[in-house]
Parts: structure tokens; sequence; C-alpha cells
């Protein structure tokens, strides 16, 4: 496929929010489907019992939020509200269980009220170790793998056996190995792989097969390596905060219209939130808890057992020749929010600059992000130029 027909197909895909892909998927394969917020999910529990992990990143500005702010006082983000309002409205019926990672109250209070509203409906809150010693942790998470593999074979009648496990860990270890390719063309040449084309070839992803999704972002990543696109004066910005609700598709827009090349982001985190390879040898549930303990990838969601909060951004900033950091994080988001001070404090330090801002996923104003991020990225050009 050319880069034309790829980046249109990702965006089909990104507006679907009826998920018509998800239920031709099942017609065709006589399965069944489960649903996941973003974070972290073991999607190979899924993939392994037969049925399509399925992430749910809220309606953004396609749904107005009517029955949703029935549900949720307004002081909190907007995903559970807009997610409601998809359940309720009848366009997740194609969805036949749900997954709700670890991330705040907002998201274990949102798995309560699914189960009062579908008590027909397979649900559950994923309760992941906050002590991360093998022994420990490793132990409790693995023994909550093993219940969820249950759950998940009685949901799809279906019996995941190790060997299946093993082969579902191999598809998702390359699938974030094609991941790390677009990551390391767009921190190479960004201008090869613009971050609203970068962000919807991902979120291909939410729905996609993940061996499908395989070759379609290394599909994507040959045709924009082959692609004639004129490299630009821009200032070079890792983006941190979205790794739960995500950022309007005319924010990440926005940003490189003010002439930011966004060279990293922690948009779409779930897709890649185990760092590496999960090992395909021995227990596979053990592996799976083990890569958790040792791999996650770093943000707000995730205790930190050692070293000081912000070191991992500061490394990334180095990692990808950053230029500076822009904090984008959903209004009311108490984990992102939270962590900001701690991750400016790090950024001050070993003085690299930084803005910030906050946004909801149906932001429909976005001048005065424009003027900021395009003043931050003009000064940085000025100082680098002293």
């Amino acid at each position: 496929m050319s880069l034309q027909t790829l980046v249109e197909r990702a965006e089909a895909l990104y507006h679907d929010i009826d998920l018509r892909f998800v239920a031709q998927w099942k017609q065709e394969h006589d399965g069944k489907a489960v649903g996941h917020l973003p974070i972290y999910v073991p999607r190979e529990l899924i993939d392994a019992a037969g049925m399509l992990p399925v992430a749910l990143h809220g309606a953004g500005d396609q749904v107005e939020i009517i029955r949703g702010d029935a549900y949720f006082q307004s002081y909190i983000c907007q995903i559970p509200r807009s997610v409601i309002e998809l359940a309720l409205s009848g366009r997740l019926a194609a969805l036949d269980g749900f997954l709700f990672p670890s991330t705040c109250d907002v998201i274990r209070n949102l798995s309560g009220m699914w189960k009062v509203l579908f008590p027909d409906r397979y649900v559950r809150y994923l309760d992941v170790p906050q002590n991360f010693s093998v022994e420990v942790g490793g132990k409790f998470w693995t023994e909550e793998l093993r219940e969820i593999a249950a759950d998940l074979e009685r949901l799809g009648g279906r019996k995941i056996t190790d060997s299946a496990l093993a082969e579902s860990i191999a598809k998702f270890n390359d699938n974030r190995r094609a991941l790390g390719e677009l990551f390391e063309l767009r921190r190479g040449e960004p201008w090869r792989a613009p971050a609203r084309e970068a962000y919807l070839i991902i979120r291909a992803g939410d729905v996609m097969p993940v061996e499908e999704h395989t070759a379609f972002v290394r599909a994507y990543v040959q045709a924009a390596r082959e692609a004639d696109r004129v490299k630009r004066d821009h200032t070079r910005v890792a983006v941190t905060g979205a790794f739960c609700e995500q950022p309007p598709l005319e924010l990440i827009e926005t940003l490189e219209r003010a002439g930011c090349y966004v060279v990293w982001d922690d948009f779409t985190l779930g897709a890649r939130f185990i760092e590496g390879d999960i090992e395909v040898q021995g227990d596979p549930l053990d592996a799976i808890a083990r890569a958790f303990l040792s791999r996650s990838a770093p943000n707000a969601c995730v205790f930190q057992p050692q070293g000081p909060r912000g070191g991992w951004l500061v490394e990334t900033v180095r990692r990808t020749a950053a230029e500076g950091v822009v904090f984008a994080a959903p209004s009311f988001c108490d984990p992102a929010l939270l962590e900001q001070p701690m991750l400016e404090a790090a950024l001050d330090k070993e003085g690299v600059p930084h803005t910030a801002f906050k946004y909801a996923e149906n932001l429909g104003q976005f001048q005065v992000i424009r003027e900021q991020a395009g003043t931050f990225s003009d000064s940085l050009r000025l100082w680098s130029e002293a």
C-alpha cells in the first residue's frame, strides 16, 4: 500500500467509534472481543484465548456527552464520561468483556460502574503489584494473571495453553519491535514520520489483530523512509503526560504546525508498555509477570521502587536529542499532574527547558496552545543559537 493509503486506512479506523471493524472481525472469525482502557493490560492472554483485544480511548470530539455526565462528577477527567456515553449509546456492543487497568481511582470507579450497568458482560479491574519484589509482587501478579486467564478461557470457550500463550507473547514482542522501528525513524528523521501520522498508525493497533498491525506498521515505516519530504527548521521536543486520556488529533497537528518535531511521546503508551521482549521460554505467565516488574515503561501509574523521580525523562531527552519537553496532561488527571512537579524539578536540575498545558479529549480550541508551543519552539531555537 502507498503511504497515503496506509494513513487513510489508519484514520478511518481512528474514527470508527462504532467498532464496525471489530464486528466484522468477529463475524469472519466467529470469535469474541475484549475491550480495555489505556495503560497496561496483558493483551497476550486475550490473544491466546482466540479473542481480539480492543483498546478504548474515548470518543474525542465525535460524540456529545449527555448520559455520561449523569454518572460522574464534573471535576474529573473526560475519558470515563466519554466511555460511558459510547457504551450507553450502543457503540461498544461488539465487545464481550472489559478489562480496566490500574490507572487511578477514576478508572477503578469506572469498572464498578460497568458492573452495575452491564451485569451480563465480563468485567474485571486489574490490581497490579505495588511491591516489585519477585517473591512478593511477582508471585501476586502471576496468580492474578492465572485468574484472568481462567476468566478469559470461560469467556472465549478456548483453553489458553502454554504453547498458545508463548506464541502470543512472540507476536506482541514483534509488534513492539515494529513500533520501536517507527520511533527510531521519528527520532532520527522526524520529518519523514510526522507525529500525527505516526499516532494514527499506532492507534490502528487498537482494533487490528496484532500480527496484522505489525505488518501495517512496518509497511508505513518503509513507505515513510522512501517518501520525498522536506526537512524543516523545527524544534525537537518530547511530549509527556498524555498516557491515558488521549489528546485530540488536531492538538498533535497543532504542535507540528507550531514548529515542533515530536521525537518522543507517551501517547498510546499501552501499546508499548513493556519495554523489550518478554521471554518465550519457561512458564509464560511467570515471564509476563517478571516483565511487568522489571521493564514497565516509566509513568505516573507505576510505582518506582528506586531512583529519583524524573530520571527516566532526563534520559529520554538525552537519548532522543530533544531540545525541550512539553507537558501535555488531561485536565484533572491526578497521576500526571501530581507527578509533573517532580519531573519539572528533574529537568530544571539538568537545564532542560519545558512548558506545560492541559487539554481534554474533546477540546475544540487550539489557538492558545499553538501560540504557546510556537513561542516555546522559537525560544529554544534562539537559545541554541545564542
